[in-house]
């Protein structure tokens, strides 16, 4: 909302709702963004069909639902049978643990973390706190590595770094109102992308999902290709 728009709201009382997805520029890089409320939308995580059959594709989700979604994400990183590769909770039954071992790969570029809700809340949580906490969510998935924790980047993001993918993530506002979901339009390297939730879209924690793979789907917008399945995947819904 721009300066006149802000005086003409704080006049009036009529203020013009921002639209949930746009276009951010960061650091020679555009992103899309969409940004909801949690008071107002639905987050949840889809893996399998009623008949137990992997979605396998955003669009195969989208038809499966009863009213048209927000938007559509995929959400977190998986195996090659499309089962997640840490913690994955649905409608509260979990269907994998939560894993703090060592590894190869993004998901274990330490510390990782989940992105879970419980209640109408949505959290972005480092996994060694999250173990602490040990919740009982109605949904969580999780990945690596965390992009932002506690308002600092991941200690190991190099500035500059030639490590370059389209990737996705998710971040909390501080006082937990507003949910982001972000994927780059080009290639960018970790440290870019934790800026971006950092200073642009002020997420004090945020979580990558994935990269290269990554897919976003919402009003007037679809990103990515369908050129490979998808294991978990999130949802944003309207609340009835």
């Amino acid at each position: 909302m721009n300066f006149i728009m802000s005086i003409f709201c704080a006049w009036t009382g009529i203020c013009a709702e921002p639209e949930a997805c746009r276009t951010v520029s960061h650091l020679g890089a555009d992103y899309s963004v969409c940004s909801y409320q949690t008071a107002d939308v639905m987050v949840r995580t889809h893996r399998v069909d009623e008949n137990d059959r992997p979605y396998r594709r955003l669009s195969r989700l989208e038809r499966s639902l009863t009213e048209p979604p927000l938007m559509l994400m995929n959400g977190g990183m998986y195996q090659d049978d499309l089962t997640a590769v840490g913690l994955y909770v649905e409608n509260g039954v979990k269907q994998q643990h939560l894993s703090t071992k060592d590894g190869w790969g993004n998901f274990h570029l330490l510390p990782n973390g989940v992105f879970w809700g419980k209640g109408g809340k949505v959290h972005v949580t480092e996994t060694g706190a999250y173990q602490r906490i040990n919740p009982a969510p109605d949904f969580a998935t999780q990945s690596g590595p965390m992009l932002v924790i506690e308002g600092k980047l991941h200690p190991r993001f190099i500035p500059g770094s030639d490590s370059l993918k389209i990737r996705n993530g998710v971040g909390v506002s501080a006082d937990g109102s507003t949910v982001h979901f972000a994927m780059s339009h080009g290639r960018v390297n970790f440290h870019d992308f934790g800026t971006l939730f950092r200073d642009e879209l002020e997420a004090p924690n945020a979580l990558f999902l994935d990269g290269t793979v990554s897919e976003m789907r919402a009003q007037g917008l679809n990103r990515g290709s369908s050129w490979r399945y998808l294991g978990p995947m999130i949802s944003v819904t309207k609340r009835p």
